[in-house]
């Protein structure tokens, strides 16, 4: 079972940037497509940006061209780069597999509150 470990969360304002990382334990890692998904109040989960095996990546159109996500293989740790925030980012941001995956297991997320 790969552990997944979220971090880099915060409070930030409205065109502020933060970068999130995913720490994943273990060598399924590496086999798998890789997303960052988000989940605000009230609301479901939903699949923010994706990044495959071969670093093709795929964004929701709500965060293309404001947010970057890459892997490191080597460190087991894919990574969200998230440039003008705006307040509708506001959310609990996860990281798994994507389709998320039975071998992963979800993390706590990380809190991302854009607000002035």
């Amino acid at each position: 079972q790969v552990q997944l470990v979220e971090s880099g969360g915060g409070v930030v304002q409205p065109g502020g940037s933060l970068r999130l990382s995913c720490a994943a334990s273990g060598s399924l890692f590496i086999r798998y497509a890789m997303g960052w998904y988000r989940q605000a109040p009230g609301k479901q989960r939903e699949l923010v940006a994706r990044a495959t095996t071969g670093f093709s990546t795929y964004y929701a159109d709500s965060v293309k061209g404001r947010f970057t996500i890459s892997r490191d293989n080597a460190k087991n740790t894919i990574y969200l780069q998230m440039n003008s925030l705006k307040p509708e980012d506001t959310a609990v941001y996860y990281c798994n597999a994507n389709p998320p995956s039975t071998f992963f297991t979800w993390g706590q997320g990380t809190q991302v509150t854009v607000s002035s």
